[in-house]
Parts: structure tokens; C-alpha cells; sequence
């Protein structure tokens, strides 16, 4: 892996950082994580204490004067008692290739991404009793986030982790990836996500037919008119599914 880097422009599109390097003199770099629009995130182990945090190191272009980073930290400083979000830390910065590089610390979220845990159920996907938990769970987490006037913007099973999965499901949310304040239908558009990652799970277009009538009536035949008229918000959707009759 080769670092990238166009001396004509100074644009910097990756970090070589290699197992070993140590970051601001406290973060050793473990393994890279994840590569986003606006920069990468890799495992770093913070010295002394020997503490695995996540770090995202932005790139210079897509971070003009630390806008995006101070952004970032400050929505998830924003969001730091919705338990489905990510703890921030704290902000850094090194010199890479005589660049000033920002980078955010957060915490260190172990699990299984969800696409790959729909992938190991018998079948590649849920029982309907199974995803009905599932999506209780987003639902909850996303209220959290509504109620403070916040939206995730791209919910899919690329960037929900499952932390723990017993009677319910303990989860967190990767990337956010819009900045703007929140309109309504931005909070639309998470209660659609929402609705569609309950219809992946149980197994998509090819076993919709055969879901019970619980089922559909929340899929809706993902009809993004039929979903609002129901639920509004995250809120709606977490107070029908703990409402519903199941038959």
C-alpha cells in the first residue's frame, strides 16, 4: 500500500501508516479500519495506558480550515448520551508529509459489521420476531438522535456495528456523513433507512411475500408515502413496534 500524494496539487487522497507509528506521541498505530470521503480511520493503542481507541485522520482537501473535523467532533460531542453513537474523545494534530493533518480519537467499537452478521444467519437473514428486535433497537438509537435535532443521513448495513446480540441488540453507528442542519425530510429519509434495513434483514424482495402481515405492515411495500403516513419520526416507529400485536 503506497502513500499518495500529487506534488502539483499538495493533495494529499491517503495515509501510509504503518503498524508501529506513533501518532502526536501517544497513539501507536494498530491496523487501518475504514477509508471514508473526507479521510481514513485506523486502531491505534493510546501509550501509556494501553487503551485501543479509533482515530480519523482527515484529508487536507476535504478539510479546509478543520471545518469538517470541528463539525464532526462537535455532533458527536452533541450525541454523546445516545448510546448508539460513537464517544468522541479528543482532537490532534501531526505533520504528514510536512502537512498539518487533523485527526479525531474516539472510542475503539468492537463487533461485526451488520451485513456480515445478516450473512451467518441460517439463510442470510432474520426471523421476522428476530428483525423486529433489530429494528427496535435502530429505531430507539435513531429517536435519540432525532429528539436532539440530529440525523444520521445514510443508514445501511455497512455502517451498523453489532456490539451484542441476545434477547435484543446492542448497536452503534459509523459514519454520519451530512453536516447540514436537519429538515424534515432528513428525518424522513432515516425512518425510510430504517423501514428498508427491517426488509434487507428479513431476506428482501425475493421473501417479502412470505412475511407475516406484522411485517408488511411496517414494510409497507416500501412505499416512502405509505412509511410517512405511519411514522414521522424514529419516535412513531420505536411506539408502534412496542404496541403491536403479534399474531
Amino acid at each position: 500500500m503506497g502513500q499518495h500524494f500529487h506534488p502539483k496539487s499538495g493533495v494529499i487522497d491517503h495515509f501510509d501508516l504503518k503498524p508501529g507509528r506513533l501518532l502526536a506521541r501517544k497513539y501507536e498505530v494498530i491496523q487501518p479500519l475504514g477509508t471514508g470521503w473526507e479521510g481514513e480511520v485506523f486502531l491505534v493503542r493510546e501509550h501509556p495506558t494501553g487503551i485501543e481507541r479509533a482515530v480519523k485522520l482527515f484529508y487536507p482537501h476535504r478539510n479546509l480550515k478543520d471545518r469538517t473535523a470541528n463539525f464532526y467532533a462537535r455532533k458527536l460531542h452533541k450525541l454523546r448520551h445516545c448510546s448508539i453513537a460513537i464517544q468522541y474523545h479528543t482532537r490532534e494534530t501531526i505533520t504528514y508529509r510536512t502537512v498539518p493533518i487533523t485527526f479525531l480519537v474516539s472510542e475503539f467499537v468492537e463487533g461485526e459489521l451488520l451485513t456480515s452478521f445478516l450473512g451467518r444467519q441460517p439463510g442470510k437473514r432474520l426471523t421476522p420476531f428476530q428483525a423486529l428486535h433489530l429494528l427496535h433497537a435502530l429505531a430507539t438509537g435513531i429517536e435519540c438522535i432525532h429528539l436532539l435535532k440530529e440525523y444520521h443521513g445514510d443508514l445501511h448495513t455497512d455502517n451498523i456495528i453489532v456490539q451484542r446480540y441476545g434477547l435484543g441488540f446492542d448497536l452503534k453507528l459509523l459514519d454520519f456523513y451530512h453536516w447540514r442542519a436537519p429538515k424534515p425530510d432528513n428525518i424522513h429519509d432515516d425512518v425510510i433507512d430504517l423501514i428498508r434495513i427491517l426488509y434487507d434483514a428479513v431476506g428482501g424482495q425475493k421473501h417479502y411475500k412470505h412475511q407475516p402481515h406484522v411485517i408488511k405492515d411496517i414494510c409497507c411495500g416500501l412505499k416512502r408515502s405509505l412509511i410517512l403516513k405511519k411514522y414521522r419520526t424514529a419516535g412513531h416507529l420505536r411506539e408502534h413496534l412496542e404496541t403491536l400485536t403479534w399474531q
